[in-house]
């Protein structure tokens, strides 16, 4: 391992947590709204998760669980307006404040800032998305926070293929030793070890919690805050609590000595 260069974060789960109360009901209102009678409940879309990306999801539905809906002519068309509509929905819920950041993240991303250390993210969420929960949790121009911004469709393979990491180390011209990756499911671990990054912090939620994180270097409830304290699952609690550049430094020299 080297020097801690970078910080590269997941989005939905691990920035937020965007999925039950966000995501889920913004496809319902896009059903709704195309005149279907679908419902993803909580416990379909728990089951849903296991793919990644919105119309890959879509899709995964009719296959196994609706097998009987009849699909239009010009079925991709129909799929991805769908998502479309759904991105339209769950961007106007962020913008009313809807989901805020889970507990440590704003004051983790601060203190990158102030130390010098680059940030970017590495998702299958769309740029909107994105755009919308960083445009309504943080200060005005944080966007631009973030070096790079891998998201959406700018692979061809998404998560747990590592094809979203590459691209974003790629971009940032670093090597995966010297960064940090955060994510809150098996399929984000995966595609973060698999582009070769060591370091991998995992914050799980009520979808997550038990998925398989052997590869991950630390497991949390989250990444904590002084007057919220973390919870470790699996691997070292943080000293003070919570996760800050000094626990990461940590890590990064634990996972760089051989067991």
């Amino acid at each position: 391992m080297g020097r801690l260069e970078a910080l590269v974060f997941d989005v939905d789960g691990t920035l937020a947590d965007t999925e039950r109360d966000g995501h889920r009901v913004a496809f319902n209102r896009a059903f709704r709204d195309a005149g279907l009678d679908w419902d993803w409940t909580p416990e379909l879309y728990g089951r849903l998760l296991t793919v990644t990306g919105g119309k890959e999801r879509i899709r995964h539905y009719l296959d196994r669980y609706n097998p009987d809906f009849e699909r239009p002519a010009a079925f991709d068309d129909f799929v991805a307006g769908l998502h479309r509509a759904k991105t339209a929905h769950y961007t106007a819920m962020i913008a009313e404040g809807a989901i805020p950041l889970r507990p440590g993240v704003r004051r983790l991303l601060e203190q990158a800032r102030e130390q010098g250390v680059r940030l970017a993210i590495a998702t299958t969420t769309t740029p909107e998305n994105v755009s919308a929960l960083i445009g309504s949790t943080l200060p005005a121009g944080a966007m631009a926070w973030f070096e790079v911004v891998g998201a959406g469709d700018i692979v061809p393979s998404k998560k747990p293929a590592p094809d979203i990491y590459t691209w974003v180390l790629d971009q940032m011209q670093l090597p995966p030793g010297e960064v940090v990756a955060f994510e809150d499911s098996g399929h984000g671990v995966t595609s973060a070890r698999d582009a070769g990054i060591g370091c991998i912090v995992v914050t799980t939620n009520g979808y997550t919690e038990a998925q398989d994180f052997a590869h991950a270097s630390v497991v949390l409830d989250s990444l904590g805050d002084p007057d919220k304290p973390a919870k470790a699952i699996a691997g070292p609690q943080p000293a003070r609590g919570y996760i800050d550049l000094d626990v990461l430094r940590a890590l990064m020299v634990a996972v760089s000595v051989p067991a």
